[in-house]
């Protein structure tokens, strides 16, 4: 899939505590860009980031030729990207990676941990779009951690979990109830820690699944070599490879 290197004007900084949601307008159409997929994006006013930074692709809104970007801040890379001010513009390598398979089936599981939760508002969407509404999960340590509810609502059923029980139930994803029921297909995006866990239940259960693995990625192009991960095939770069892999690639 070709890759563009472009500067987008900033139509919406959403400030959101810890997180904040960048919708940027691109300077022409925008190519065919897959759920699952993410962007490198040029920090300006850094000294200490001489990279590019990845992050995952939120949502894509064709008619108004824009994409959105929901990034939590957690160094002084992501805390100088929050200030960005409208009408600003930011450059992007972009649609990097390979995208979550679409799938057909109708009783569909998303798993999220934290901002990992990012690629899954898009998917659903263009699942949604298709007639599937999914079943969407995603956990925290607390409620404050808890972001996008209202959103992910549109398109799937949500439920949620928390480590200290302020809301939703209380423990980790792998433990919600939810899980009793029968899924074809399980997505999921988050901590390394939480994704074992849920490809460990999966391949207990014989359930299909797919993650979209957080390994640092430098360039986003297969080139620094800093993001490889172990699979059965050998060592592939998660930026170019993946992010996302089939559990059974991976030698988890």
């Amino acid at each position: 899939m070709k890759k563009f290197i472009q500067d987008f004007k900033v139509l919406q900084n959403k400030n959101l505590d810890q997180y904040f949601i960048l919708e940027l307008q691109a300077p022409e159409p925008l190519p065919e860009i897959i759920p699952g997929q993410f962007v490198e994006a040029l920090i300006k006013n850094s000294p200490s980031t001489f990279l590019r930074r990845p992050f995952s692709i939120y949502d894509v809104k064709v008619k108004e030729n824009t994409l959105s970007l929901f990034i939590k801040k957690v160094g002084e890379g992501t805390s100088e990207l929050s200030q960005i001010r409208v009408g600003e513009s930011l450059n992007l390598v972009y649609p990097l990676g390979n995208g979550f398979s679409m799938p057909t089936e109708k009783d569909i599981l998303f798993i999220g941990g934290g901002y990992g939760i990012a690629p899954f508002l898009y998917f659903s969407k263009c699942l949604s779009e298709k007639g599937i509404q999914t079943s969407i999960l995603i956990g925290a340590r607390t409620k404050k951690d808890i972001q996008l509810e209202n959103e992910l609502k549109k398109y799937g059923q949500l439920f949620i979990s928390t480590d200290d029980g302020s809301l939703g139930e209380k423990g980790l994803v792998t433990q919600h109830s939810i899980l009793k029921n029968n899924f074809s297909k399980i997505f999921s995006c988050g901590p390394e820690p939480m994704m074992k866990a849920v490809a460990k239940l999966a391949k207990e259960k014989n359930i299909e699944c797919e993650v979209s693995l957080e390994n640092t990625m430098a360039c986003g192009v297969g080139i620094c070599l800093c993001c490889v991960t172990e699979t059965i095939h050998g060592n592939k770069c998660v930026c170019s490879e993946g992010p996302v892999f089939n559990i059974k690639e991976l030698k988890w």
